[in-house]
């Protein structure tokens, strides 16, 4: 995690918990001409248009005055969706025996992409049944992870 994207977590997690929200990701893809800030939040109920522009709207408030991100930069704020990300041991936890699709930053086994049932979550690693059998995979070694949608589930 950069230094950049870790204090954006420091800085602006508080805001969207106060506001009754969990930060489910923080991306942010720097650029020369104008970089990406990207926040993915829920709830219990759900996340609606509104909720989104809610939290636009302090967390904006918030980069305006803390000014984190000194070259020009788009905001935006969005719910997980049905591919939601899995970034933290929690996630992966409450999706325990859902499928889900992990990209590696290096090589594993001679591949990068994985997808396979959720087994088992450490404070380190989570275990995934795929094809291949059952493979540990440490958070450190992923560059990302996602729920791979069950279109037919009601």
């Amino acid at each position: 995690m950069t230094v950049l994207r870790e204090r954006l977590v420091q800085l602006l997690e508080p805001v969207v918990e106060s506001m009754g929200y969990e930060l489910v990701l923080l991306e942010y893809s720097p650029n020369s001409h104008n970089a990406l800030l990207r926040l993915f939040i829920d709830s219990a109920g759900g996340i609606g248009l509104e909720d989104c522009e809610k939290v636009s709207r302090e967390v904006a408030a918030q980069l305006d005055v803390e000014d984190p991100i000194s070259t020009p930069y788009s905001l935006e704020v969005s719910s997980p969706g049905l591919d939601r990300p899995l970034a933290k041991p929690a996630h992966f936890e409450r999706f325990m025996n859902e499928q889900a699709r992990i990209q590696l930053l290096a090589p594993k086994n001679g591949r990068r992409r994985y997808i396979g049932w959720i087994r088992a979550v450490g404070d380190r690693a989570v275990t995934l049944e795929t094809e291949q059998g059952s493979i540990e995979f440490e958070y450190s070694e992923m560059e990302r992870a996602r729920l791979v949608p069950d279109y037919d589930r009601e």
